[in-house]
């Protein structure tokens, strides 16, 4: 896919465009890893643990160690 027949407003076809661009230069792998450096995840993951795990114990976790 060249300049010319990429649709800029078309997130889609920008998307494919760069994806593929990554692909030819870095390779699957080394494209992996790049998009993986811009993916800042979602959401409160120290309220999400303290909500989960609001009820659990150290000892409780010491227990269910010990019996692995």
């Amino acid at each position: 896919m060249t300049n010319l027949t990429i649709d800029y407003n078309n997130p889609v076809a920008l998307r494919k465009a760069g994806l593929e661009a990554l692909s030819k230069e870095l390779g699957p792998l080394g494209m992996a890893l790049f998009m993986r450096q811009y993916d800042s995840g979602y959401g409160d993951y120290t309220a999400e643990r303290d909500e989960l795990l609001k009820d659990v114990t150290l000892e409780e976790i010491e227990r269910e160690l010990n019996a692995m």
